[in-house]
């Protein structure tokens, strides 16, 4: 098992706003899982991004040093078996991403960070998601072409007759056009994915939620009288969630959006026309979407150093 460790790549200057790329990887259970922090010196908020199926990350690259422009760190990673950390790469998975998430939550909850948001895309949209159904503690979560109906796009992934030939080998192994080998699915994580309701737990996402950071509750009292505090407390347990989806998404229908919309409370919608699942050419329009709406939460920011 390794230990925590945090290395500093590169110190940069970002449009007057010093920042740190630190390199963290967390130890959890038999396994670590490692990402970058964009480190904002401005102050103590903290989004946290997650990628995609085998870090396919670089729209979240992106994101992460515009969030950094606007004075919010950013925590990048990778779940176990994707990128650099360790583990093997399931297909489902859902529930152990979330409780991965979890534990990189309460790492930098202990670091005193005030976490204001999760972003996610593609399957980590529906990471995201999951993650706000079972803890209720983050305010603003976006889900970026996450894919609502679980059941679609396995044949696109693993092929005709994938059951019955899963079923048969117990595994099926997915090739690029290429015919290079990427990744087994097993028959357990394809039941996992089948499995994961996301209709369930779309619907038990909380119109409120509680502050898990102990930087919000202290700069609250240090920033507002006693009136204010109530009034502006109330709106940092406001859960608000957004979705965004391309409307040429070639890999997850728009329609799984429309269905994320009907589901949850305190819901926003957003449909990038023309986009595809990868925003080619729209990368602009979309950090402006999630900058904007993360900026939109009362009290994001907080005069707190972090320990790290």
């Amino acid at each position: 098992m390794r230990d925590r460790r945090k290395r500093i790549i590169t110190r940069t200057c970002i449009c007057k706003i010093a920042m740190l790329i630190v390199e963290i990887n967390l130890t959890r259970k038999y396994y670590f899982f490692s990402g970058d922090l964009y480190f904002s010196l401005s102050n103590t908020s903290l989004t946290l991004l997650k990628h995609g199926n085998l870090q396919d990350d670089s729209i979240l690259v992106d994101l992460a040093y515009a969030l950094t422009r606007e004075g919010v760190s950013a925590f990048r990673f990778d779940f176990a078996g994707n990128g650099e950390s360790e583990g093997q790469f399931q297909y489902g998975n859902y529930r152990r991403e979330a409780d991965d998430l979890h534990s990189v939550v309460s790492y930098f909850t202990e670091q005193e960070y005030n976490i204001i948001g999760l972003v996610g895309h593609s399957k980590g949209g529906n990471a995201v998601l999951l993650y706000a159904s079972m803890n209720h503690d983050i305010p603003v979560i976006v889900n970026i072409s996450g894919r609502f109906a679980l059941e679609r796009g396995i044949d696109g992934r693993l092929g005709k007759n994938f059951m019955q030939r899963i079923k048969k080998d117990g595994y099926i192994d997915v090739r690029n056009r290429k015919g290079e080998f990427e990744y087994q699915v097993t028959e357990e994580s394809l039941k996992d994915r089948l499995s994961t309701d996301t209709l369930l737990s779309s619907r038990s996402i909380s119109k409120c939620c509680r502050s898990q950071s102990k930087a919000t509750i202290t700069h609250l009292y240090l920033s507002m009288s006693r009136k204010e505090i109530l009034k502006d407390f109330f709106f940092v347990l406001i859960c608000r969630i957004l979705t965004i989806h391309g409307s040429k998404d070639e890999i997850v229908p728009v329609e799984d959006a429309l269905m994320f919309a009907a589901n949850i409370p305190n819901h926003e919608l957003h449909i990038i026309a023309e986009a595809n699942h990868r925003y080619t050419g729209h990368e602009k329009e979309l950090k402006a979407l999630v900058l904007d709406f993360i900026k939109s939460q009362p009290n994001f920011s907080s005069s707190l150093r972090p320990k790290l």
